[in-house]
């Protein structure tokens, strides 16, 4: 099982690249040897996050660690070891009645991976993050020792892993609620905003949907700043369906995709390029309001229909970049952010807006608070770093903060501030359970 040779590995956005000596235990024994003979490593998923997250000298991989453990019909409950994909759950879970609870924009993700960057979805604001879900799961530790952690049992450790990165040590299994669903289809709603003020009066006006998410055009200025499309929706009933889906509410719907075979050349990804699908993709569904039914991964994982879209960025990779500003922060930071990278050269492919609800005190290291995120894709190149730069300044001066999963480029002074930010929360969650317990 041990293996020496250098490996090389990088995540979704392809960058950075390394070379690391990657285990793959089969066995709880295997974890263990590895944990114990190595100084420094690092527990891997499916590899779907960008920048550097899950990447160390020595990685260990539960890509073969991916069996289900159980799966409660009647409650929704599924317990499975943390290699077990959400795709796999799903494949299974659907046709049964039940949708993972909170899941982010791939499905291609691990459940491990899912518990260390506590994902976040497109209903925060309704459901929380992935951890709201969670009932416990087992950790090993740099000893070798298996615990397990819930709100109940080991709780500091419960609390720290959840968003911790993989710092705390692996996670062995998880046992979770899913939600249930009467059919596989969204009741879909797309609505076209000129401008930065309209969707955010959109967003306000939606806060009653359980799913929110804007797709934006990040090259406008002026007037047309902030010229998107909100998509919301709900999980259909039954009886709202139309009679040509009635016949199979809960199929589960498999599409023919498409696959990107090479790299694109350097160049083919330019502001030229972007301005033009982004005049595509926001007329594309012909008027300003439009109403339909569609199936799960049509709203919910749209990319993943693509296998391997990161080549469209070429073998020097992409970042992706994603932030959250305090609500009432929220319209100010983003327009200076969108001003920032419409003049700065580097357009971005794809930009989601979302609006968070209240973050869980409890969960310190968890992504979310209440406010608005943006996640935008950039091509690496040289003027990068700059913009970056650039957009953590913004980033701490309206008080917000930076999702590590997919952090790769944080400046000195933008790490220096999360630092504090973490021992604030910390104290924050401290307190909360002292107030608690008096």
């Amino acid at each position: 099982m041990e293996n020496n040779k250098l490996t090389p590995v990088s995540n979704w956005g392809l960058y950075p690249a390394i070379k690391a000596k990657v285990i793959s235990p089969t066995t709880i024994l295997e974890f263990q040897e590895a944990v114990l003979s190595n100084e420094q490593l690092i527990a891997r998923g499916n590899g779907r996050c960008y920048g550097d997250a899950s990447l160390q000298n020595t990685i260990i991989s539960t890509s073969k660690w991916n069996k289900f453990i159980d799966f409660d019909r009647k409650n929704g409950i599924v317990e499975v070891e943390s290699g077990v994909r959400l795709d796999e759950i799903l494949d299974v879970s659907i046709p049964t009645g039940f949708f993972i609870a909170v899941t982010p924009g791939t499905k291609f993700i691990t459940v491990g991976g899912a518990i260390s960057s506590d994902v976040h979805g497109k209903n925060h604001h309704v459901d929380g993050c992935f951890s709201d879900h969670l009932i416990h799961f087992d950790l090993m530790i740099e000893n070798g020792e298996i615990l397990r952690c819930s709100r109940d049992e080991n709780t500091e450790l419960f609390w720290t892993t959840i968003g911790g990165m993989g710092l705390t040590g692996i996670i062995l299994s998880a046992r979770f609620m899913l939600k249930k669903i009467e059919t596989s289809y969204i009741r879909n709603e797309a609505i076209q905003a000129d401008n930065l003020d309209e969707i955010f009066e959109l967003f306000e006006s939606s806060e009653s949907w359980t799913y929110n998410v804007a797709w934006l055009d990040c090259l406008q200025k002026g007037d047309t700043l902030g010229k998107s499309i909100m998509l919301r929706g709900e999980h259909a009933k039954w009886q709202e369906l139309p009679a040509r889906l009635k016949k199979n509410p809960l199929k589960v719907n498999k599409k023919l995709n498409l696959n990107i075979p090479f790299f694109f050349p350097n160049f083919v990804l330019n502001p030229l390029t972007i301005k033009i699908f982004n005049w595509l993709y926001y007329n594309k569904q012909g008027k300003k309001h439009l109403k339909n039914f569609v199936d799960l991964d049509t709203f919910f994982y749209p990319l993943d229909a693509v296998h391997n879209w990161n080549r469209i960025y070429g073998k020097n990779g992409f970042i992706q970049y994603q932030f959250v500003i305090p609500k009432e922060n929220g319209k100010e930071g983003m327009r200076k952010i969108l001003e920032t990278i419409a003049t700065s050269g580097n357009g971005s492919f794809l930009v989601v807006l979302k609006l968070f609800g209240d973050n869980n005190p409890q969960a310190y290291n968890s992504f979310p608070m209440k406010g608005y995120t943006l996640a935008l894709d950039f091509k690496v190149n040289d003027k990068l770093e700059k913009l970056i730069a650039n957009l953590d300044q913004i980033v701490m001066e309206y008080g917000g903060h930076i999702y590590r999963t997919k952090d790769a480029m944080s400046t000195p002074a933008l790490t220096d501030y999360l630092k504090n930010i973490d021992s604030i929360k910390f104290e924050s969650m401290q307190n909360e359970r002292i107030n608690r317990f008096k």
